[in-house]
This record gives C-alpha cells, sequence and structure tokens, in this order.
C-alpha cells in the first residue's frame, strides 16, 4: 500500500496543527490524494477507471478553487494575513489546476509545477502537485484559525476594560449600566472560549481551559454580589476585600485563557510536570521495562535517582497528620521493598553486562518483574490513601455545617462566634486542598492532574472569601445584600465540593481502567443568571428557582426508569470499546451522553452529584446540547455515506433531534408545587432515556458503515458513485457569496467556513 504524501501529517515545518476542526478538513482531502497517487502506480487502467481519475482530477480543481475564494475573502478582511493567506490560496490554486492537468485523459503530457512536462503515468508529478495543495490547504487553515485566536483576545481585552470600569464605579446606577455591558461581553467571550475548548486537539489544554470557564462561571455571579455588598456598605474593609479578591481571580483566569490560546507555558502545567507521583512512577516503570530490550538502554545508577524523586513525593502522604499511622506505615515499607527490588534489579544488570549479554538474562527478567511488581503495589496503596481520604472527607463535610453556622450566626450580628466558625471552615479548607494535593498525584492523567491542581487552588481562595463575607453580614446583619453575598460564596463552595466528588469517580475509574480523561459541562453564564437585572430591586430575577429533593416515595416511583439509563449508558460503553476511532466525534459525544445519562440514574438513587431536581433539570440541559452536539457530528458523518446509507443515520438523527429539543423545552418549563415538580423530573428521565435508546442503536451502526467506508477507500469508485456523492455533499456556497464572507459572524469559528467547502471533497469516500 502506497504511502501518504503528507509523511508524518506536518506539511509545513513552520505548521503545527492544534486543534481538530483543521484535522478533520484534512484527513478527507489526504485520503483522497493517497488514492489517486495509488492509482498513479497501476500500469493498466480500463476506460472506466481512466475516466473516474479524469472526474475526480476536475472535481477537486473545483472544490479547491472555492475554497480559495473563502480564503481569499478572509484574507482581504484581515490585512495582517494578507500576504501570508494570499500566496497561500496561490499555490492551492496551482496544485488544484496541475492536478486537474494530471488527470485529463485528453491531455497525455500536462505541464509539471515547475514548468517540465509530466507523463499522465508519472507518479511523481502527482505527488508533487499532491504536497503542495496538503501544505497550501493547511497553511490557510492554519491562518484562519489565527483570526479565532485574535477574536479571543479581542474579547477578553473588552471584558478587561469593562471589569476595571466596574471596579471603580461609586453608585448603583453607573454599576447596573456597566454590568449590563459586562454581562453582554461575557457570554460572548464564554461562546468563543467554549468553541476553542471543545476545538482543542490537546487534552491539557482542554483541561486547562475548562478551569478557567469554571472560575470565570462562578466568578460572574460572586462579583455582582460583592460588588453590590461593597457599595452599600462603602466602608467596611471585609466587604472591600471580598471584593478585591473576586476582581484579581478573574483577571487571573482571563489571562490563563490568553495563555492557554496563545501556547504560553502556565505554572499549572508546570507543577503538573514536576509533582506528579504517577509520572514519576510511569517513567520508573517504562525504564525499568525498557532493560528488556537493551540492557545499556541507561546507567543501572539512574534508576535509584529516579525512585528516590518518587519516595521524595510521597511525603506528601507520610508526612500528612491526617494520614493514619498503618498507613504510614504501609507506604513506607513499600517504598523500602520497591528499593531493595531496584538494588537487586542493578546488581543482576551488573553482572549481566560483565558477561556481554546482548539479551535479558533470567536473573535480570526476575528482578525486572518484581521491581514493577512492588512499585505498582505502592502506587495502588498510595492511590486507596488518597482515594479514601477524600471519600471519607467528602461524608463528613456533606452537612455544611461550618457554613450553616456562619450563616446564622452572622445573621444575628455575633462576631465571636463567627471568628469561631471561621477557624473551623478554615482547618476544613486545609484538609480539602491537602487531600486534593493526594489526588492530583495518583489521578492518572495529566487532565485529572490539572483539575485537581484547579480543585485546591478554589479551595484555597473561596475559604477566605467566605469569611470575609461572613463577617461584613456580621458587621451588618440587617443587610439583604450582605447576606446574599455569603449565600453566593457558601454556594460555590458546595459546588466545589461536588466538583471534587465527580473528580474523585473518574480518578477512580482511571485507576480501574474505566472511562479515561475528565470531560467538563461547563457554560457561562449559569442557568438563572440575568446579565441585565443587577439592579437590587430586582435582585430575585437573579436567583434559580428553588430546588428540591425527592422522598423516598418519589425515588420509588422513579428507580425503574433510573434502572433503565443504567442499563443504556453501560451499553453505550459496551459499543463505544468496539471503535477503533475513540477520538471520533460520535463516541467523544457519545460517551458524554452517557456519563450524564449515568449520572440522573445515580439521582433516581438519591446518589451522586445531583442532589435537587434544580440539579437534575441543570444536567438534562446539558446532555440536550451534548445531543445537539452529536447531531451535527452525525450529519457531517452522513455527508460520506452513499445516498441509501445516508436516510438511515439522517432518519435516526432527526428523531434524536426532535428528542433534544423536547428535553431543552421541557426544562425550560416552570413547575410550580411538587406534584408538577415531580411530573417534570419524570418527563426529563423518560426523554433522555429514549434519547439514548437512539444513541445505542446509532453507535454499532455508524461504526459499521465507518469501517465499510475505510475498506472501499483503498479502491477508486464508480463514476457512478462518486457522481451521487457530489450530489450529496453539495459545496455550501460559491464564489461570489464567499468574497461577501464575514468570518465574525460564522459562529464566532473562522475556519468552519473553510470546513464547509473542503467537504465537497468526500466524494472518493464510497464506490
Amino acid at each position: 500500500m502506497a504511502s501518504s504524501p503528507c509523511g508524518s501529517g506536518n506539511f509545513d515545518s513552520g505548521l503545527e496543527i492544534k486543534t481538530r476542526s483543521v484535522e478533520q478538513t484534512l484527513i478527507p482531502l489526504v485520503s483522497q490524494i493517497t488514492t489517486l497517487i495509488n492509482h498513479k502506480d497501476k500500469p493498466n487502467k480500463s476506460e472506466r477507471t481512466l475516466q473516474a481519475i479524469h472526474r475526480v482530477g476536475q472535481a477537486v480543481s473545483v472544490a479547491v478553487g472555492r475554497f480559495v475564494a473563502v480564503g481569499e475573502a478572509i484574507a482581504a478582511e484581515n490585512e495582517e494575513l494578507k500576504d501570508e493567506m494570499g500566496q497561500a490560496c496561490l499555490e492551492a490554486h496551482r496544485a488544484g489546476d496541475a492536478i486537474a492537468q494530471l488527470t485529463d485523459v485528453a491531455t497525455p503530457q500536462g505541464p509539471s509545477l515547475d514548468g517540465r512536462p509530466a507523463a499522465f503515468s508519472e507518479r511523481a508529478g502527482m505527488v508533487k502537485a499532491a504536497r503542495m495543495l496538503l501544505s497550501s490547504v493547511t497553511k490557510v487553515l492554519v491562518l484562519a484559525d489565527r483570526i479565532v485566536i485574535k477574536q479571543i483576545i479581542t474579547s477578553r481585552n473588552k471584558v478587561l476594560v469593562t471589569l476595571e470600569q466596574l471596579e471603580r464605579v461609586t453608585t448603583f446606577q453607573e454599576f447596573v449600566q456597566i454590568f449590563s455591558q459586562f454581562g453582554n461581553e461575557m457570554v460572548e467571550f464564554a461562546h468563543l472560549t467554549g468553541d476553542r475548548q471543545n476545538d482543542l486537539k490537546d487534552e491539557k489544554k482542554k483541561a486547562r481551559m475548562a478551569a478557567a470557564r469554571a472560575v470565570l462561571e462562578k466568578c460572574t455571579m460572586m462579583l455582582l454580589t460583592a460588588s453590590k455588598t461593597c457599595l452599600r456598605h462603602p466602608d467596611c474593609d471585609s466587604a472591600r476585600i471580598n471584593k478585591d479578591a473576586v476582581f484579581q481571580r478573574m483577571r487571573c483566569a482571563l489571562e490563563q485563557v490568553i495563555d492557554i490560546v496563545t501556547d504560553a507555558r502556565s505554572s499549572t502545567e508546570a507543577r503538573v510536570l514536576s509533582v506528579s507521583i504517577n509520572n514519576g512512577i510511569k517513567n520508573f516503570k517504562s525504564n525499568v521495562e525498557g532493560l528488556r530490550e537493551a540492557l545499556s538502554s541507561l546507567p543501572p545508577q539512574s534508576l535509584l535517582g529516579q525512585l528516590e524523586q518518587v519516595v521524595e513525593r510521597t511525603e506528601d502522604f507520610t508526612d500528612s497528620a491526617y494520614t493514619s499511622h498503618e498507613h504510614r506505615q504501609g507506604i513506607l515499607q513499600l517504598c523500602q521493598l520497591t528499593h531493595d527490588d531496584t538494588l537487586q534489579l542493578i546488581d543482576a544488570v551488573v553482572q549481566a553486562q560483565s558477561l556481554h549479554a546482548q539479551e535479558a538474562t533470567e536473573e535480570v527478567e526476575l528482578a525486572i518483574l518484581k521491581t514493577c511488581q512492588s512499585v505498582s503495589e505502592l502506587r495502588r496503596e498510595l492511590h486507596k490513601v488518597a482515594v479514601g481520604r477524600a471519600t471519607q472527607l467528602l461524608k463528613a463535610h456533606s452537612d455544611h455545617l461550618p457554613l450553616r453556622a456562619l450563616k446564622a450566626e452572622g445573621a444575628e450580628g455575633n462576631l465571636e462566634a463567627v471568628a469561631q466558625y471561621a477557624r473551623t471552615l478554615t482547618e476544613q479548607k486545609e484538609q480539602l486542598v491537602e487531600t486534593c494535593r493526594l489526588l492530583c498525584h495518583v489521578s492518572g492523567t495529566e487532565p485529572l492532574e490539572i483539575t485537581c491542581i484547579h480543585a485546591e487552588e478554589t479551595f484555597l481562595v473561596i475559604g477566605p472569601q467566605i469569611i470575609s463575607a461572613a463577617q461584613t453580614l456580621a458587621l451588618h446583619p440587617s443587610s439583604k445584600i450582605a447576606k446574599e453575598n455569603l449565600e453566593v460564596f457558601c454556594e460555590a463552595w458546595e459546588s466545589q465540593l461536588c466538583d471534587m466528588a465527580l473528580l474523585l469517580h473518574e480518578v477512580n475509574d482511571v485507576f480501574e481502567g474505566r472511562r479515561g480523561d475528565k470531560r467538563a459541562y461547563l457554560s457561562l453564564p449559569r442557568p438563572g443568571m440575568s446579565t441585565t437585572s443587577c439592579d437590587p430591586k430586582h435582585s430575585a430575577s437573579l436567583k434559580t428557582a428553588k430546588a428540591v429533593k425527592l422522598d423516598a416515595e418519589e425515588q420509588t416511583s422513579i428507580a425503574k426508569l433510573g434502572l433503565e439509563l443504567r442499563l443504556l449508558s453501560s451499553d453505550v460503553d459496551s459499543e463505544v470499546e468496539k471503535w477503533e476511532e475513540q477520538d471520533h466525534d460520535i463516541v467523544r459525544h457519545a460517551q458524554s451522553m452517557a456519563s450524564m445519562a449515568y449520572s440522573m440514574y445515580l439521582f433516581t438513587r438519591g446518589e451522586g452529584l445531583l442532589k435537587t431536581t434544580l440539579d437534575l433539570f441543570h444536567q438534562a440541559e446539558v446532555l440536550s446540547e451534548e445531543g445537539l452536539q452529536l447531531c451535527s457530528s452525525l450529519h457531517t458523518f452522513s455527508t460520506q455515506l452513499m445516498d441509501e446509507e445516508k436516510a438511515g443515520v439522517m432518519s435516526e438523527m432527526e428523531k434524536l433531534l426532535a428528542l433534544c429539543q423536547q428535553l431543552q423545552l421541557g426544562t425550560k418549563t416552570p413547575a410550580q408545587g411538587k406534584s408538577a415538580t415531580f411530573q417534570k423530573v419524570d418527563s426529563s428521565i423518560q426523554t433522555t432515556r429514549a434519547m439514548m435508546t437512539v444513541v445505542v442503536f446509532l453507535l454499532p451502526h455508524c461504526n459499521r458503515l465507518l469501517r465499510k467506508s475505510k475498506s472501499e477507500r483503498s479502491s477508486l469508485g464508480s463514476p457512478q458513485g462518486w457522481r451521487e456523492k457530489q450530489t450529496s455533499s453539495p459545496v455550501r456556497g460559491n464564489t461570489s457569496s464567499g468574497a461577501t464572507l464575514n468570518v465574525k459572524n460564522s459562529n464566532g469559528f473562522g475556519v468552519k467556513s473553510l470546513e464547509q467547502h473542503m467537504a465537497n471533497l468526500t466524494f472518493l469516500e464510497s464506490k
């Protein structure tokens, strides 16, 4: 089988593909160009095959022409990219024309890119044209992606300017006006960063973006109430401290977003690389097992140095005042056992080297197995300690006693009692911070490590903010806004505890080989928050609907539905495991939906993170959004199919789309009273069950079609087949419409317009 003309996938030494949209846009082009090149290798071609190659070449040229028109329109609107984009478009146009001429059966010999004649049967000319086409198209896409980065930076700058204005306001009237503008700007920033987060290929950057957006999500409401409290009590030092901390945290989060999109190295990323025991053990085991392949792969003594670094990091466990004596001794004994086994391994390697052994001897192999086993037992013990500590802590603090006491004593104006419970909360905060640090050591993946660090930083910041808010309320016990402000910070603390429980679940999943990296479900602003109603008179409009829990009778009534959700979630997991492409968009969205459906099942049992009906409705709304994204991926996937296959996928997609819309509408419909609320819960879970049933059907069906498509890519299809493909995958727009394209209005994502034109290059995917 001929290799791809694009080599490793980086077509220009100065270009790096960092987003899924650019990568996915190029995949069909790479596949089709490879097919053309492979057919150049076949000496005997029928007339039908020659005609097919000719039409494919012409269609590639036309599609590239339309693609170039969009690129030129983008260049015209962005002066700083005009020269680079223009050159890339010119190269793409020339390469498209060259491919058309090289596949023209009416022209036995067509000019090559350098002006010299190239025979129709020559593979070299096609390879050269293909390389230029792939390189230039990639450059156009990457340049277009810069516009997205520019939009995010511009949006961030607008938010910063308004943030500074908010910080300086002195009257309620001025604050209301500016906060309204700030809310609109934050919504725009949220959409841009949300799209970027979903599009990033690097899972670490995704996790960092999710953490920064989570901070902005929570701080937006905190900023509102903290600012109002400061305006109401301008001489109160604790109110000012509370407000300043919120503004500072928002600035840090905004800066982190820019660091991510511009590829600046963050302190969080550096910390992950330096402190994780999991990474240390992984590298140590890799080097130990590498001795099987080459006894001289590294100096044996360097293994001891690596192990010492791991042992040093375990001091976070053994030095903790909260680690039991039994667990401390267990960790120390396993560290010593691993050290002894490593010394035996080093002796065995040195002895084998003295005998000039080329391969691992039996003694070396046995020592490798013992060392790997002991270090794995150490990892297992550390995981047990960290997870056990986190589980106990979450259970112990599930009643939120310090928060309730601070609210009650603050409302009574009891400063002494507030100080007492502030000390209790501070101790709880220190326990949570330390536990997050331990979870970071054993989390198993770098995205989860980043999430652990985010949780640690959140507890560190919110703890003192709750205390300052409680002090303000104690000084002004009759102040409604001070009471509301404390409530907001307490809710943020409780929300972070819920996030920590989810994090704990995911850390366990990774350790036990179940689901992998953390998937975040974040949205800005939160449901129920109004960006325009910030006047104290309208503060009620900022509060969400009343959150209630299901009673035992209601849980029993809905248990069967919940069990069906659990079974469907398991079915999705089973089907997903059968996919070869685990990063496929359909797989990612289906996994996310299964995770959320499982959370809803736990809700029916009175377990999990969804504690109230309001939590359930919010989860259902996010699930419907994920379902809509799956519909979009299914639509894109269907463009690669024949008409009959496409109709089947589109039919199921339309069912799913209708159910998503039904679920969205249901979650937004108000329900008054216990009976109406339970009916809304029942309806939400029934609709979710119907959605997951469709997903369970679609996963194996799409997997079969994808495998079939792959098997057929190695052979060029009949003219009738790809003619039908052209009909079913029209270019969405033409040169004239592309010339007036406004990148800012294309869903805030400039590269999408280019994707649409590249969709026309999918006609070789079936016979």
